[in-house]
């Protein structure tokens, strides 16, 4: 597929603005380390989108999102915020559906051969 075609890629800019927006839609803005998580993850998750989509096959940029959807998956554990459930569960949802979406395109595009490496 070419630059700006793959839907995986509006998933993962689409997870970053909802990831932003969970915060203040559930008013959880007091939270600090849960909201700042959510703020700085789904600015990367929108950047890591388009970094990904701007790409004219998919290839390693689409690894990026797959990383950084596995990092937002574990922080509610890791930096501490299980107790903000909506920003929590969010984390959780947000991770699996950008994470299956790269899986998608990774699964579904040709691995090149050995013979067009040399």
């Amino acid at each position: 597929m070419t630059a700006w075609k793959r839907w995986q890629d509006y998933v993962t800019m689409c997870a970053g603005i909802c990831l932003f927006a969970v915060p203040f839609v559930f008013g959880e803005t007091s939270q600090t380390a849960a909201a700042y998580t959510a703020y700085v993850m789904g600015i990367l998750l929108f950047l890591a989108g388009v970094f990904a989509a701007w790409q004219e096959t998919a290839g390693y940029a689409e690894w990026v999102p797959a990383v950084l959807a596995v990092a937002l998956f574990v922080s509610p554990w890791v930096i501490g915020f299980t107790a903000a459930t909506s920003i929590a569960w969010a984390a959780w949802t947000i991770g699996v559906v950008v994470f299956l979406s790269v899986f998608s395109l990774v699964w579904a595009t040709p691995a090149p051969s050995r013979a067009a490496m040399t």
